[in-house]
């Protein structure tokens, strides 16, 4: 936490002197855009998702860059010096928000008087309370009694950050107050995509019309990616998926699926022995033949459930970050979500 708080301090006092060596120009507010009427809007983002739906709408007129490395761990990425200079230089820094990146916070102070905007791609959408689904705990009376109704965007308590809980990391300011993951959501995507098209046409006025043509062609891929997801879930009576951590809280609540998740919303979160306990048995009980991990290497506690449960590994892409596997590839959002699918389908007809 020390480490953290020099860190930003260091920053602060670089942007003071990016600012000052800018004196004769214009004081640049991060509630204004500069207008770019031609050129190419230079971007940053964070999450893979929000990178990919950038260029998509973005077309030529973007250059786009992530500031997670590939492979990076999106719940605990720091940027380095260089990068939040770069940020600084840049048009446009969207974010997820949502509480996901623990670093939002104090950036905001740091680029407060540099030229970039900072966007919030989650804003608009109506996020699940974290505690629905950290370290989960279900009885069996409670399986398969979830709300699947799809919510309602634009909702007032959608930007409400304020509470915390005592199990909080320290540094992770809301980080469990709220599900963060709506980007696998394909209908919470889309609100995403248009928040991410209202900055680019603030940003350059004169392509509007063609970011306006992008986001619909995304917009149209989404809602089928929708209708596949609905489609394969409704298809199978089992809903359960045992998985490493609780990335999938807006499936439950839009298709009915039932995610165990061995740790919280952050992989960081360790369970408590109690809680491990119960996971064994319950997949035990029920019979969960797979055990879902993520696209990096899950923590020791979530191999020492695959062990005791017998379960088969099988993974399933949150798309936090890309791998450079995935980069060699050249994965996309929909790709990564196709191949997700696929694995669905394994889960939940065995």
């Amino acid at each position: 936490m020390r480490t953290k708080s020099i860190f930003f301090t260091v920053v602060l006092i670089i942007a003071i002197f990016i600012s000052g060596c800018h004196k004769s120009s214009p004081p640049h507010s991060n509630k204004n855009v500069n207008k770019n009427t031609s050129g190419t809007l230079k971007v940053y983002t964070t999450i893979f998702p929000i990178e990919d739906f950038t260029k998509k709408v973005g077309g030529k007129y973007v250059d786009v860059k992530s500031v997670y490395p590939a492979g990076a761990d999106a719940h605990t990425f720091e940027p380095t010096l260089k990068t939040m200079m770069n940020i600084a230089d840049a048009d446009i820094f969207i974010y997820n928000g949502a509480g996901f990146e623990t670093f939002i916070d104090k950036a905001e102070k740091t680029f407060a008087n540099e030229k970039v905007k900072m966007v919030e791609a989650s804003n608009g959408i109506e996020l699940l309370s974290g505690h629905d689904h950290d370290h989960e705990e279900h009885g069996e009376a409670e399986h398969g009694n979830h709300d699947h109704h799809t919510h309602m965007e634009g909702d007032d308590d959608a930007n409400d950050h304020d509470a915390h809980t005592e199990n909080e990391h320290s540094d992770h300011d809301h980080h469990h107050d709220q599900d963060p993951h709506v980007w696998l959501d394909p209908i919470h995507a889309i609100k995403m995509a248009e928040n991410i098209k209202e900055a680019l046409s603030e940003a350059m006025p004169s392509a509007k019309d063609e970011f306006e043509q992008n986001f619909q062609d995304l917009k149209q891929k989404l809602e089928q990616l929708d209708v596949d997801l609905s489609e394969v879930i409704e298809a199978t009576e089992h809903k359960d998926l045992l998985v490493s951590h609780a990335s999938y809280g807006y499936w439950e609540h839009r298709y009915g699926i039932h995610q165990i998740s061995i740790t919280g919303l952050s992989p960081e979160n360790e369970p408590s022995q109690k809680h491990l306990q119960n996971i064994i048995e319950t997949a035990k009980k029920h019979n969960i033949h797979f055990i879902i991990y993520d696209q990096v290497p899950s923590a020791k506690v979530v191999n020492t459930v695959q062990k005791e449960t017998g379960t088969k590994p099988i993974t399933l892409h949150n798309l936090e970050y890309i791998t450079e596997d995935d980069k060699t590839k050249k994965e996309d959002y929909f790709s990564l979500m196709n191949k997700n699918i696929d694995t669905l389908k394994i889960v939940l007809e065995n």
